[in-house]
C-alpha cells in the first residue's frame, strides 16, 4: 500500500488519520510534524489524504458489520470551490451509517444512484424514513420496483415502506453534524475529486467511532489501532 513512498508508513498514516479525525488544517499538520523532526510540506499531506482515504475506506468496508433493515435517508450541503454540492447519506435505526454518496446535483438521478448503491451493498430495507422530499420518494419507488423485478428469489418481495416525517428524520439530521463540523474547519474543498476522497475518509472515521467494524466489541480498539489494522 505504501510501497515506493519517501516517508515511512507510520508518518503517512498518522497525518491522514489526524487530518480526517480532528479539526486540524494541513498547515497545522506541517507544523506538528516539524516539531517531531519530520519535514513534510502541507501539500504532500493533502496528496496523502486524497490518495489513501479511498483505499482505506474500501478496506474498512470489507470489515464493516451489517446494518439493520430500517433506514433514514437525507442529504446535506457541502461547499466545494464556492459552490454548494450535496452529500446523500443514510443511517439505520441504530444510528449506524448505511451508505453515503457525494453528488454535484440534487435531483432524481442523483438520489437513484445513491439508492442503487445502498441496495447493492446492503440489501433491501423494510422501511425508509425521509422528510418531505418528493424527489427522494420517487427515487425509492423507482429503485424498489427495479430491485424487485431483478430479484432472483422465488418468494414475492414486499415493497419498501416509505415513511415521510421531518420529525422522525431528525435522527439523520443530527448525524450530519459530525461530518459538517469537520468540513467546516477545512477552509473549503477545492475540487470534486478531492472532496469525494476526503469526505469518504471523514465518513470512515465517523463509522469507526460508532463501532461498526466486525472486530469491534465491548472494548472498542483505539482509532489509531483500527487504522493500523485496516492498512495492514
Amino acid at each position: 500500500m505504501f510501497k515506493g513512498r519517501h516517508f515511512d508508513r507510520s508518518v503517512i498514516l498518522l497525518c491522514v488519520r489526524w487530518y480526517l479525525a480532528y479539526n486540524l488544517s494541513l498547515r497545522n499538520l506541517e507544523e506538528m510534524m516539524a516539531e517531531r523532526g519530520i519535514s513534510v510540506d502541507h501539500a504532500t499531506v493533502h496528496r496523502w489524504v486524497v490518495r489513501y482515504s479511498p483505499e482505506l475506506l474500501d478496506r474498512f468496508n470489507r470489515r464493516k458489520r451489517p446494518v439493520s433493515r430500517k433506514w433514514h435517508l437525507d442529504e446535506t450541503y457541502i461547499k466545494v470551490r464556492g459552490r454548494w454540492m450535496y452529500l446523500y447519506r443514510a443511517i439505520d435505526s441504530n444510528g449506524d451509517t448505511v451508505e453515503f454518496w457525494f453528488s454535484e446535483r440534487r435531483n432524481l438521478a442523483a438520489a437513484k444512484r445513491f439508492l442503487r448503491r445502498a441496495l447493492k451493498r446492503h440489501g433491501r430495507p423494510e422501511r425508509i424514513v425521509i422528510d418531505g422530499s418528493q424527489t427522494n420518494r420517487e427515487a425509492i419507488l423507482s429503485c424498489d420496483t427495479t430491485n424487485r423485478l431483478q430479484g432472483r428469489s422465488r418468494r414475492r418481495l414486499k415493497p419498501i415502506r416509505i415513511r415521510q416525517s421531518a420529525y422522525l428524520n431528525n435522527r439523520i439530521e443530527q448525524d450530519h453534524r459530525a461530518i459538517k463540523r469537520r468540513v467546516r474547519s477545512m477552509m473549503g474543498l477545492k475540487s470534486m475529486s478531492s472532496a469525494r476522497a476526503i469526505l469518504g475518509g471523514i465518513e470512515m472515521v465517523h463509522i469507526i467511532r460508532k463501532g461498526q467494524a466486525k472486530y469491534a466489541c465491548a472494548q472498542q480498539p483505539l482509532l489509531a489501532e483500527q487504522f493500523e489494522r485496516i492498512a495492514a
